[in-house]
Parts: C-alpha cells; structure tokens; sequence
C-alpha cells in the first residue's frame, strides 16, 4: 500500500512537472523553480518505494536510499522556498514588499546556504559517522537506535523542514485572499494546509527522535508514530499536488477558451489579414496554399498554432487587434454612407443567428474588402463612419469579434456588390 501511494504520489509530481516543463525551458525563474521542486520530490518519493531502494542499495551502500532521499527533499524544500520569495518579492501593485514577504526572502537567503551545509554535514555523519545498521526493521531512526550521531543527521533534516514548510504556510495563507480567481486561492489553501501538515510532521519526528536517542520504545509505539507520520506526509503531499494543479488548470482553460476563440475569429482575420499584410504583426501563412489550395486548412493550422506568439491568449489578443486595424484602413476606402446602407439592409433581410448591427458590420466589411483596390474615397482624408459597438473590455471585443465572424462567414461577395450596386444606383 505504502508503494502504491509512493507512485501516485510521484507520478502526480511528474505530471506537475511535465506541465511547467516549457515555461521552465524558457528560462522563467519561478517556472524553473517551481519545475524543479517537482522533480526533486517525485525523485525522493520513487527512492522510497521497495524498487527504489533496492536498486540504490545494490550501489554496495546500505541505505543510501535514505540518504538519496533526504538529500533531494532538502532540494525540493530549497527550491519551493525560492519559488515562494520569487511569486512574492513584487507583491502589491506597487512593488512594496510585507513584512512576511521580506522574512521570506531572509529565509530563502538563509536556507540556500543552510542547505548546503546540512547536505554535507549530513553525508558526513552517513557515510563516517553511524554504525551498522540494524537490518531486521525498516525504519531509518530504528536501524541506527540510540547513536548520537543519527540525531545531529535526523534532528537538521527535520529541522530544516519544519523550518522551510512553517514559512511556506504562511505565505500560501496570506495569498489567499489577493488570488484572483477562486480556483488558485482554493489552490493555495490546499498548499498552505499541506505544510501546516508539513511542519507538524516534522515536530512530531523530532519529538519522538528525541524519545528513541535516549530510551527504547516499544513496538507498538514505533508503529503507531510511523502511522501517524506516514498519514501526515502522504495526506500533505496529496494536497500540495492537487493544490499545485489550480493555477496550471485555470492557465489550460484560458488556453483553451483562447484557442476557441482563434478558430472561431480566422475566418475573419485571416482575408483582412491577406489583403494588408503590412498592417498586421505577423502575416498570415501562404506557404501551403501556393502549393495546392486544397492545403488552404494547413495555412489556417499554421495560423492558429504556429504563429510566434509568446501564447495562446496573446495570439487572440492580437487577431482582435489586427482586425481593427485593417478595419480603420478600410474607412478610407469605403463609401461614406456604407454603415447607413449597411444597417438598412440588414434590417429588412435579417438572416437568423445575428443581431442586425452584427450583420450590418459584417457587410460593412465585405463591402470595404471588395473596394480596397480602388482608390481613397473623397473627401480627402476623411474616413467613413463605422458606428459599430466593439464592447467596452477585451472579452467583451472578442465576443463580439466571434459573432462579426460568425455573420461575416454567411455573407458573399455577390451580397457585397448588391450593396455597392443599390448604392450606385440610388446615387443616380
């Protein structure tokens, strides 16, 4: 059972890593911190399992699995401090650090150097310093009962612990309530109980390390703080790694709400995008399409996925853009009365699905696009009116943006040029 929930518990880690391994790569502090702490502790947890220590232990050392063990979670515990003073170094809208935020800093600084030491300290007294180990129980502080020397080895890792987790509970905790969305602050909560979970663990194994040095303690004793322990260390990394999970879940939702959003604006994009290509940051992909244009949907991929945008979100952010720029071009071209016609039309052959300003917009647009060629309307230097509401936000814009391409796709060029022809010949 203790293996089962050994694997779970680092395969859950890995997940958590596999997930930040890209912001990692791009060299992001906190990313890199934060990817690392999970694999230092999967790491750790795969050391614990039965394979795990048998395959360290056929290294020739006996329990260098514990060893091995207690070396990557203080790693892992160095790592998650860092990534806690970097989340937090530029707290407030102002850059203005807490109280709690500097003492973090501190310690991290602190922990950094306490580390290493305790690392070397610890690998002394392992490798020179305890005797033979008791083999007939399964448990480190048993295995090396009453030498002084496990309690310096145990008593510093637990310290350093005990310590680490005190200070990211308290961090955690007080980032609830500035977490800007529910799922990150129950996130945080989760996180910030775990090592709550964390720092009575590690009071609880040094209390009894204290009992064990100096006296013998019976079985049941033994197993029943092993229980207790075990449960705290499993429920607490339980709850780190699911907690972890709320922010890399919200930023997958935002990925793909935004990814819908691009699908759903590509339509509309990717002709305006076609016909002022100077307007737009990145132009559209043609690569496919020179070929054969039955490879038109390779471009729209290319579009969608492969632009060198930094994400998903701000790939949407810039489709939205870019349209309303090649919109403002488009008002030089236009008839000056094209909104006025436009919305006449619309609302006397209103096609279901779309508001009439909808589809007003949308032949507004297919209209422009098609006199784009020719020359700027007169007045000189003045634009045509575009009465059409955009929203008030950025959400607002791309709901809108979505249900302008939705409309824009019902319409043709043939309706363009009846709107054009009416024109010219109410004109005349």
């Amino acid at each position: 059972m203790s293996d089962l929930l050994a694997y779970l518990i680092a395969g859950l880690l890995l997940i958590q890593a596999g997930l930040r391994a890209k912001s990692a790569a791009r060299g992001h502090k906190r990313d890199r911190s934060l990817w690392g702490a999970f694999v230092a502790f999967a790491a750790a947890w795969l050391s614990r399992t039965t394979a795990g220590r048998v395959a360290l232990d056929g290294l020739g050392l006996p329990d260098l699995a514990y060893l091995v063990k207690h070396v990557l979670s203080i790693i892992g515990i160095c790592v998650i401090l860092r990534y806690v003073t970097a989340v937090y170094r530029t707290a407030g809208p102002d850059g203005e650090r807490s109280r709690a935020v500097r003492l973090s800093a501190i310690v991290h600084r602190v922990a950094t150097r306490a580390s290493v030491a305790t690392v070397l300290v610890m690998a002394v007294i392992f490798f020179f310093l305890l005797g033979k180990p008791d083999t007939t129980t399964p448990y480190f502080i048993e295995r090396y009962h009453g030498e002084a020397a496990l309690a310096v080895y145990m008593g510093l890792f637990y310290l350093y612990s005990g310590v680490a987790a005190a200070v990211c509970a308290v961090q955690w905790g007080n980032a609830v309530k500035d977490a800007p969305f529910r799922s990150l602050r129950n996130g945080l909560r989760m996180m910030s109980t775990a090592m709550v979970l964390t720092t009575v663990y590690s009071v609880i194994r040094t209390a009894f390390l204290f009992v064990v040095t100096f006296s013998r303690v019976s079985d049941g004793t033994e197993q029943t703080q092993e229980t207790v322990t075990d449960t705290l260390l499993y429920t607490c990394f339980l709850l780190w790694g699911v907690g972890a999970i709320a922010p890399a879940a919200h930023a997958a939702r935002e990925r793909y709400l935004a990814l819908r959003g691009l699908v759903a604006l590509h339509p509309l994009w990717r002709p305006l995008a076609l016909r002022f290509p100077d307007a737009v940051r990145y132009r559209p992909s043609t690569s496919f399409t020179r070929m054969t244009a039955k490879a038109a949907r390779l471009d729209a991929v290319r579009d969608l996925l492969l632009s060198p945008d930094p994400s998903l979100p701000a790939r949407l952010d810039r489709f939205a853009m870019d349209i309303r720029d090649v919109v403002f071009l488009l008002r030089r071209h236009a008839p000056f009365d094209l909104a006025e016609r436009a919305l006449a039309r619309a609302g006397t052959e209103l096609r279901p699905g779309h508001a009439t300003e909808v589809q007003a917009e949308a032949l507004w647009i297919r209209a422009a696009l098609s006199m784009a060629d020719g020359p700027v309307q007169e007045p000189a230097g003045v634009s045509a009116p575009y009465p059409f509401d955009p929203g008030a936000t950025p959400g607002e814009e791309v709901t809108h943006l979505r249900d302008l391409a939705s409309a824009y796709r019902l319409t043709t060029a043939a309706d363009a040029e009846n709107l054009l022809t009416r024109q010219t010949a109410d004109r005349g």
